[in-house]
């Protein structure tokens, strides 16, 4: 296989593993008044569990569906 750079065996260029990956605290935010909205309406289907956990995850940066799948693979309906 060639070694030269800009071939695949090349590790010219590439990131390090350790640098990939940032420590630090979580950022978490406000929810808008649109997300808010939309979970109100959300709410009358879903458990005060399930919409909590929506609740936490979209405050920590996660889109509405994103979190609404995670929250029915954790807590369910």
């Amino acid at each position: 296989m060639p070694m030269g750079k800009g071939t695949y065996g090349s590790k010219v260029g590439r990131p390090k593993k350790r640098a990939m990956y940032k420590k630090g605290k979580k950022v978490t935010k406000e929810l808008t008044q649109r997300q808010k909205d939309t979970l109100k309406k959300h709410s009358v289907h879903h458990t005060s569990k399930h919409m909590a956990e929506m609740r936490k995850l979209m405050k920590a940066g996660k889109t509405f569906t994103q979190s609404h799948k995670m929250a029915m693979k954790k807590v369910g309906k």
